[in-house]
């Protein structure tokens, strides 16, 4: 695979060879290439954007432990395949017992004995140069069979007292799913387990892991939420509970929501991090699925998390967004999950262990393109040698895997890509409001976009930017972020972002976000609204039409959203492939994605990477005040990885892309 880049006058072939210079410059000097100004201005930080967290980019994987007696034989044997096989570490989670029957010589549940095993995996993963990250619990949604029914989950209207997880690693006892809207119970929860881990976490900094939100939504409830409700919006919550789903009840349910989201905020992620700290590593979690203001819970965890295949890539948008904002260096992403279906417990998935590599790396770059550095496989079952378990919702990882001769590869080809992608800070150019409010009063998706398990636009999985401005690799931002954002030389800067306008398409925005707006705006940062917003909320403030006509008053405010673009954006062309970019002070770094990658959805046709056949797309690409004219030649499944650099443009190569694309054999 080969590109090319091409003036108005001619083309040029390039060299495939890393390193090797294009030879811009001549074309420069001859007037061959056209120069235009670039609007987003460089930031002076030349450093590496690596982490403490995980200093190295080769990806890790879930390591499920079954319940059942752990051999420390069986523990050597699968890290020293990981070890030999490209990986970087693991994360252990503690699930059921692997055929659901109980095994006699398995380690109680939070045990001396079953730290001691943590702790000699912990020892013994650092032996081997690999990381050691643990859920912070068993199954899915925080909780275990000691978690007492004041402690458990609340929906309106009940006690609590239902014990609601079943297979996790105490089988058949049935655990109690704890209360994530109080952290009191959270703290009593995180004792016992943080004081189970805690011989195993010294050495290198371990991750403490929260999955996706599996607790349920529909009319969660905490003791004093109702009080709070009414001191905060002047009405009772309470007569309108049993309603507040249907048609009619929308304004209600969005101040619910916005209360709601403050708990989850306030009560659970931040002390989880809080924890996480306290126990010597660091908080990783997937906020997706929360009811919360997703933007500012991925902004509190020290890694935020993003899934694929069950989230499609454009979701990683907003954590990696939330990254940015908060100069967090590092976005993960539990990969291959589910990728051709789901099968409910015990499985097997559709095609699992028959997955094609090709499908996979299509995958993983599509991740890559919306600015995931971090890939963590979903994964491999806990086995001996020779061992047959399997975990029944993932891609089947170890020495039986269907790609298992082409894993060290694919291993390589991936910490390769996540490693150009944690280089200097992420481009950015142009902020979006994430329409918070919106998902909020839209209350449940149309059944076409249901799971059995996501109902709810308070999700916003199918977010996506504007086609108007992808060519500027835009990044989400909230009121939150809005507020602690300062504005210098005409741009506004948040953490490691710096943006030179703000795009607005929402039908509604809460009246504090407006006067935030129009702060900005009397400043004169250049805001695109493209149309009047309405105002959210069971009790409205009479100010609001008023400060709606301000900001459609001032100067810098347009309903074009056109009027915000840069002359020349960071990738000019139709129909762009998904790509991400980071820059230094000295050259910038764009990943490109095939073009198939943009239409990646669960679930994955088995063998969709196949139909990713060679394409070219033309593409003008600018950076420091200069643009190239480049022509990217896709072959099947493939991808592009360019360094721009004031004197050109050169292609990096890939470790395996060929053989991972399916375009040779062996």
């Amino acid at each position: 695979m080969h590109y090319r880049v091409t003036s108005d006058k001619q083309t040029c072939a390039i060299s495939q060879k890393m390193g090797v210079p294009i030879g811009i410059s001549a074309l420069l000097a001859a007037g061959l290439l056209s120069v235009t100004l670039l609007s987003c201005a460089n930031r002076g930080d030349t450093r590496l954007a690596g982490s403490e967290y995980y200093p190295e980019s080769k990806p890790y994987t879930r390591w499920w432990w079954f319940a059942a007696p752990v051999d420390t034989a069986d523990i050597l044997y699968q890290l020293d395949w990981l070890r030999m096989n490209g990986f970087g570490g693991v994360e252990i989670a503690w699930v059921y017992p692997g055929d659901g029957e109980p095994k006699e010589g398995t380690p109680a549940w939070l045990s001396a004995e079953w730290s001691d095993l943590v702790s000699f995996t912990k020892r013994e993963a650092e032996r081997r140069g690999l990381g050691c990250d643990y859920t912070f619990g068993t199954l899915w949604p925080f909780g275990d069979s000691r978690v007492p029914p004041e402690d458990g989950a609340r929906v309106y209207g009940e006690d609590g007292s239902a014990a609601g997880m079943r297979l996790t690693w105490e089988h058949p006892v049935r655990g109690r799913v704890l209360n994530h809207l109080d952290s009191t119970a959270f703290r009593r929860y995180a004792e016992r387990v943080g004081d189970a881990l805690k011989p195993a976490m010294g050495g290198r900094s371990s991750g403490i892991f929260c999955d996706s939100w599996e607790v349920e939504t529909r009319r969660i409830w905490t003791d004093g939420l109702g009080d709070t409700f009414r001191q905060r919006y002047g009405y009772r919550l309470e007569p309108f509970m049993a309603r507040i789903y249907e048609p009619g009840y929308e304004n209600i349910f969005y101040d619910y929501m916005k209360l709601v989201s403050g708990y989850v905020l306030n009560q659970f992620y931040a002390p989880f991090t809080a924890k996480a700290h306290s126990l010597g590593g660091f908080s990783r979690a997937q906020c997706g699925g929360a009811p919360v203001d997703l933007l500012t819970a991925f902004s509190l965890v020290d890694v935020p998390e993003t899934e694929a295949i069950l989230y499609e890539p454009g979701f990683a948008r907003i954590p990696v967004s939330a990254a940015v904002l908060s100069g967090r260096p590092l976005v993960s992403s539990e990969t291959f999950t589910c990728i051709y279906g789901w099968k409910g417990w015990p499985g097997p998935g559709p095609h699992q262990g028959e997955e094609k590599i090709a499908d996979l790396k299509l995958l993983a770059d599509a991740l890559v393109a919306h600015g995931v550095n971090h890939l963590i496989w979903h994964g491999m079952p806990f086995n001996g040698k020779n061992g047959e378990n399997r975990f029944y919702a993932s891609v089947h990882l170890g020495p039986d895997a269907a790609f298992a001769d082409m894993l060290p590869l694919f291993n390589a080809y991936m910490e390769t890509v996540c490693g150009y992608m944690r280089r200097g800070r992420p481009y950015s150019n142009i902020a979006m409001y994430l329409p918070l409010e919106d998902s909020w009063l839209g209350v449940e998706y149309p059944d076409s976009l249901k799971f059995p398990w996501v109902w709810g636009e308070y999700e916003q999985r199918y977010l996506r930017p504007s086609e108007l401005l992808r060519g500027c690799q835009p990044l989400w931002i909230n009121d939150h972020f809005l507020k602690r954002s300062t504005l210098e030389n005409g741009r506004l800067n948040c953490g490691e972002a710096s943006f030179s306008a703000l795009y607005i398409d929402a039908e509604y925005m809460d009246g504090e976000t407006v006067r935030t707006v129009i702060d900005l705006a009397r400043r004169g940062f250049p805001v695109a609204v493209t149309r009047p917003p309405k105002e959210p909320g069971h009790i409205k403030d009479p100010a609001y039409p008023a400060l709606v006509k301000e900001l459609f008053s001032l100067p810098s405010v347009s309903r074009q959203g056109d009027a915000i673009l840069p002359e020349e954006p960071l990738v000019a062309g139709t129909h762009l492939p998904p790509f991400w970019c980071r820059e230094t002070d000295k050259e910038a770094y764009i990943f490109f994605a095939h073009p198939a990658a943009g239409g990646l959805s669960y679930p994955l046709p088995y063998g969709y990477s196949e139909e990713a056949g060679p394409l070219s797309r033309t593409v003008t690409v600018t950076w420091r005040h200069i643009s190239h004219r480049v022509v990217l030649d896709f072959s099947r499944c493939g991808s592009l990885l360019l360094k721009v650099t004031e004197r050109g443009v050169e292609r990096i190569d890939l470790p395996g892309e060929h053989r991972l694309s399916g375009r040779e054999e062996g």
